[in-house]
């Protein structure tokens, strides 16, 4: 990104204002039964403004970098405002303020990676595939990158910078028994560049091994009987589970969209074993998949305690709305691109591990599942949920059995929280996943392994 000093226009910003540069890098590289179907690398970047008067919001953006069009962006949202103000005829009221200075690189030190040599990384990693993995029906190597990069100042004082990337490597598995056809995928990889996350093919082995033998045995799985039933949700699922059926709710936005978690401050909604928080940057002393340290509104990033021993204590804010509930600032607002306005989400959001060993928690269940992954999913403000599951096993006497099929598990996570009865001790991350609530956005998602009841689909 070509760096511009912001603080060169200040002298145009008439009350609250926001001006933030960004850039988006993407890149895409997709390697099917050996042949490369897909080759990509997007730059997006431009110049935004947002502007505050009197409780009513005016924004533009331009793709165009020249003093000029900054000069012209700031006005425009300057005037947007004026005109909505005009119409919306608020009270007019103050934002409370944060500002945060920050400067917060994740950019590699070693030499970038051409497009041609992910494609051979990617080759390199379907070889392995192919050699150690007989009988699939089709295979693919999928590497995906994301470079975010912003500049941001505030008339009241935010002056940060960020470049935060991730990078991954999925391969998916197909095989096909008995006119059925069976497919798995995970992905390796996490916050950073591909030549720090993914150094070597080699990485991607245990992966693709575990991959595998997971899907050898799907093959040969059984339907899961149909009810509600004690299960174990692994860390991944956890991890979408807390996102996505409790994390939204919990977005205060949303809140006043009539989200049941409005009802709920302040009492019980899980069991006393369950807490929750969406992080900021740090936690349990490292750095979180997708760390925020200033949001895109200048505020400084605080962790947002949500659930405290089953009890509901608040809600991921913004300016605007920690205005309206009188609640301290977490600075969860966030943009995807330059031309998007910062909206409520989530950072990386958990459930908090337990004293529980897992073998324990397995031990603990004499006719239940252990479910792994999921391909699918919706969650919305009530806090029902449906998730696709397609990695599970059954648990008999307290061991590990057969695999089983695709099935679907399905709840009101409230509810669902309340029946938690173990939570395993060990932590594990992943920022594989965009949310997509309004515009994409990459998040962290975490979890331990949770023992609760759902309700199971069957055949």
């Amino acid at each position: 990104m070509r760096k511009i000093n912001l603080k060169d226009f200040s002298n145009r910003f008439a009350g609250y204002t926001e001006l933030r540069q960004q850039e988006n890098c993407t890149i895409s590289v997709a390697v099917v039964d050996g042949t490369v179907m897909g080759n990509t690398r997007q730059t997006h970047g431009g110049i935004s403004a947002r502007v505050f008067r009197n409780g009513a919001w005016g924004f533009a953006s331009s793709p165009d970098l020249l003093p000029e069009s900054i000069k012209r962006v700031i006005t425009t949202a300057t005037e947007n405002a004026s005109f909505m103000d005009s119409k919306l005829e608020r009270s007019a009221y103050t934002l409370p303020s944060d500002p945060g200075e920050s400067s917060d690189s994740f950019e590699t030190e070693k030499a970038k990676r051409s497009q041609k040599e992910l494609i051979g990384f990617a080759r390199e990693v379907d070889s392995i595939v192919e050699r150690e993995c007989p009988g699939l029906s089709s295979r693919s190597v999928v590497l995906n990158g994301l470079d975010m990069e912003k500049a941001l100042i505030t008339s009241d004082g935010a002056d940060t910078y960020s470049f935060i990337p991730r990078a991954f490597c999925a391969v998916v598995m197909s095989m096909e028994k008995d006119g059925t056809t069976f497919e798995l995928f995970d992905p390796v990889g996490g916050r950073g560049q591909f030549e720090d996350v993914l150094a070597e093919p080699e990485i991607m082995r245990a992966s693709i091994q575990r991959l595998y033998e997971h899907l050898n045995h799907k093959t040969e799985g059984v339907y899961a009987d149909a009810g509600v039933k004690e299960c174990i949700l692994d860390a991944d699922l956890a991890g979408v589970f807390a996102h996505e059926a409790i994390g939204h709710t919990t977005e205060a936005d949303l809140v006043l969209g009539g989200s049941v978690a409005g009802e709920y401050v302040g009492k019980r909604v899980g069991s006393n074993l369950v807490n929750m928080t969406d992080f900021a940057n740090t936690a349990f002393g490292e750095t979180t998949p997708v760390p925020v340290y200033v949001d895109d509104e200048g505020t400084i990033a605080r962790d947002a305690v949500l659930i405290e021993e089953g009890i509901l204590k608040g809600f991921m804010h913004n300016r605007e709305t920690a205005a309206h509930f009188d609640a301290p600032l977490t600075g969860n607002a966030k943009a995807y691109r330059f031309s998007d306005e910062p909206i409520i989400r989530m950072r990386n959001t958990t459930v908090l591990p337990g004293k529980s060993k897992f073998e324990d928690m397995i031990a603990s269940i004499d006719d239940g599942y252990y479910l792994m992954k999921f391909n699918n999913g919706q969650a919305d403000t009530t806090s029902e949920f449906m998730f696709g599951i397609n990695l599970g096993d059954e648990i008999k006497n307290g061991k590990i059995g057969r695999a089983i099929r695709d099935t679907t598990i399905t709840g009101v996570a409230f509810e669902t929280l309340k029946t938690v009865s173990m939570i395993s001790d060990e932590l594990s991350w992943s920022c594989a996943g965009m949310c997509g609530k309004k515009q994409p956005i990459p998040v962290g998602m975490g979890g331990p392994a949770i023992k609760c009841s759902v309700s199971i689909g069957g055949r």
